[in-house]
């Protein structure tokens, strides 16, 4: 692999292991703090991972433009590729941003009634603010045309959207896939595992095809993510909220666009589609959570499944970190599957 990528990617990693710690310690002291509602005792733990990976993936990046632009000069980036890599760490940040936002409006006032005394309770944004207020994310890759607007898609083949695809697809990719990465979730690790697995494969897809960029922010970011995992393992110190989830979307959209692989990124999206579709059975109210049994078990509260955690938690008998990992493995499984059939018929698409 790329050594300018190897060394963004540990640094990155380095970075984001190194401030976590820091992170937890503040976000407790400030309040910013979720109950982890599948533990016995319910405890009170950190909640805002966004701010925990954005300076491993900002440090990692940033060595890898300065290696590529002035150290390493056989391996110059081009002005459109580092156009699409700055546009793409511009739409990540402001995404992350707003999930901040997200995060801290949780914490509305109420109104005790015991002398001027005042708890919070968390409430957030609604569900129909979320699209709206994640759209500007969007701008920086409309406004470099990233993407190539001649695409291959399944069922479908090959069409040219024009001047649409910088106008409707990026925005509706940014949007759709940093707002579906919070559907299935809930669990220690498992949106950090989740995304971990799909960035390394994308970046695996984009660095065959020569989309050096593309792979670039995939395994950057993954490893700052690799970082957060394992505090967010169970039993997890922190806990992702949407500043998290929302900066993961956009970057699979962002590595989609800017490397062309937007097939092969349908195909890997595979779980986070099955699971819109069981969550639409509910009409997009179920919860993911299970509750709490015996030696630590966990069951779903519905008798029907309306995610892919309940199909795990009614298939055994298993614990949190249990769940976690049986959904990550099966990720993986469609990460390979996705990878092979890519490799065997076509890898430039």
């Amino acid at each position: 692999m790329n050594l300018t990528i190897i060394l963004a990617s540990a640094l990155s990693f380095f970075t984001s292991f190194v401030v976590l710690p820091k992170l937890i310690k503040f976000l407790g002291s400030i309040g910013m703090v979720g109950v982890d509602i599948q533990k016995p005792h319910k405890p009170k733990i950190a909640e805002m991972g966004g701010p925990a990976i954005m300076p491993g993936f900002l440090a990692g990046m940033f060595l890898f433009i300065w290696l590529n632009v002035f150290i390493f000069s056989g391996n110059v980036l081009s002005l459109a590729e580092l156009a699409g890599i700055f546009a793409g760490m511009s739409t990540i940040l402001i995404i992350m941003v707003i999930g901040m936002f997200d995060d801290m409006t949780r914490l509305q006032n109420k109104n005790e009634g015991t002398k001027g005394f005042e708890k919070y309770k968390r409430t957030g944004l609604k569900q129909w603010q979320k699209p709206l207020l994640t759209l500007p994310a969007a701008i920086p890759l409309m406004a470099i045309m990233a993407g190539d607007s001649t695409m291959s898609l399944p069922l479908i083949g090959v069409v040219n959207l024009g001047i649409l695809y910088p106008l409707m697809v990026v925005p509706i990719g940014v949007v759709g896939a940093s707002n579906a990465v919070n559907m299935l979730a809930g669990f220690n690790g498992l949106e950090a595992g989740l995304g971990f697995v799909t960035l390394v494969f994308m970046g695996i897809f984009g660095y065959i095809n020569g989309e050096v960029a593309a792979a670039s922010i995939a395994f950057v970011m993954a490893a700052a993510l690799l970082a957060f995992l394992y505090y967010n393992w169970y039993p997890a110190r922190i806990m992702p909220g949407d500043s998290f989830v929302y900066a993961l979307g956009a970057t699979m959209a962002v590595i989609a666009i800017i490397g062309n692989m937007e097939k092969f990124a349908l195909y890997i999206f595979t779980p986070w589609i099955i699971e819109l579709v069981l969550k639409l059975r509910s009409g997009l109210s179920a919860e993911n959570y299970g509750v709490l049994g015996r030696n630590g078990v966990l069951k779903p509260k519905y008798d029907r499944p309306y995610s892919i955690t309940h199909i795990v938690m009614m298939s055994g008998n298993f614990r949190e970190w249990q769940v976690s990992a049986i959904i990550i493995g099966m990720q993986t499984i469609v990460c390979i599957i996705s990878l092979l059939l890519a490799a065997g018929f076509v890898l430039k698409y």
